[in-house]
């Protein structure tokens, strides 16, 4: 018999309302209670997806015992401190990307994951999806050689607005921490942490950063070249260079279904891998086997890897003269 993994919602957003309808094909995970500062959007969303309880502040649902899991998808700058009560409480975590709103942030949070030894993972559903898997095992098998380079861009077009969160700074705004953390996460899968990372870009008024391109710089000739934007809309394609070929990731290459293997000297080959329901299954799944087996984090999404994007994030940031901040007071 398998034990239930009882999942609570924090921050019942666009994203979570996506996120929970997948819990329908995740066998042994019931999500049963949901958080928002507004008590208003906890009930709506509680009723819309079957949940028990709703509570009108996070603390309430990092004190339910009854809660085994946590998804945090507030805003970026809210993810610490709900991270690190929840941690303490003894809840497991699946927090969404960006992981943080600082890299001070996030070593602080994995820090304590791994001293409490309970299952935290980042919420970066690329690396589970069924197309992604099988690029991984075609590289890990020599389909294309060495990998020397990664191309990736990630971007929409938004209008500004000062106080939306895509776009005030209090509440994590900018290219980077919303979509440049896909690209940025994609080309450290593939190549790990670079030397040097470069970055130029352009902000908004309000301070956040509106488009950027970075160069990921490896010391050895191997690079990733990303772009990514709240300004303008870009495809979403991915592509990854070895030395005896290429492989191509259609568009949007952050939940793929389908890649194209170009192998030196031969026809190319599409292999499509559809995901199971939206596609957000896939790391449920990972999060709930893994407490379920009591490890501490993921092999596929490990600690390690979130706080390399953390750092390549927050040294693009700085060169942009992007600050960002923790948000101290969300559990007041």
């Amino acid at each position: 018999m398998t034990t239930e993994i009882r999942w609570g919602i924090v921050g019942p957003g666009r994203i979570a309302d996506k996120v929970t309808r997948d819990f329908a094909v995740v066998d042994g995970a019931r999500a049963v209670a949901v958080a928002s500062r507004s008590p208003e959007r906890a009930q709506a969303f509680a009723e819309r997806h079957g949940l028990e309880r709703a509570y009108g502040s996070y603390a309430e649902i990092v004190a339910d015992p009854d809660v085994d899991v946590l998804y945090l998808s507030t805003p970026h700058p809210q993810h610490h401190a709900v991270a690190l009560a929840a941690l303490d409480a003894g809840k497991a975590l699946l927090v969404e990307k960006a992981f943080t709103a600082t890299t001070a942030g996030a070593a602080e949070v994995i820090d304590r994951a791994r001293a409490t030894g309970l299952f935290t993972m980042e919420a970066m559903w690329t690396r589970f999806q069924p197309a992604v898997v099988a690029l991984r095992e075609l590289i890990a098998d020599g389909a294309i050689g060495e990998v020397r380079s990664v191309q990736a861009d990630l971007g929409v077009a938004r209008e500004y607005d000062a106080s939306d969160r895509l776009f005030a700074m209090e509440l994590g705004g900018g290219a980077l921490l919303d979509v440049g953390v896909y690209v940025v996460s994609f080309a450290q899968m593939l190549l790990g942490s670079p030397d040097r990372v470069t970055a130029t870009g352009s902000l908004f008024p309000s301070g956040a950063d509106a488009e950027a391109a970075l160069l990921l710089d490896y010391g050895d000739g191997r690079s990733a070249t990303l772009t990514t934007s709240l300004r303008h809309a870009l495809p979403g394609q991915a592509r990854v260079f070895g030395t005896a070929g290429w492989i191509d990731v259609l568009p949007r290459f952050h939940h793929p279904e389908t890649i194209v293997l170009h192998r030196a000297g031969a026809e190319p080959e599409t292999i499509t891998r559809p995901a199971l329901g939206q596609g957000y299954s896939h790391e449920l799944i990972e999060v709930t086997e893994g407490v379920r087996a009591g490890r501490g984090e993921s092999a596929v999404m490990p600690l390690a890897d979130t706080l390399a994007v953390q750092t390549v994030l927050g040294e693009a940031a700085d060169q942009l003269g992007v600050a960002h901040a923790e948000d101290t007071t969300v559990l007041s």
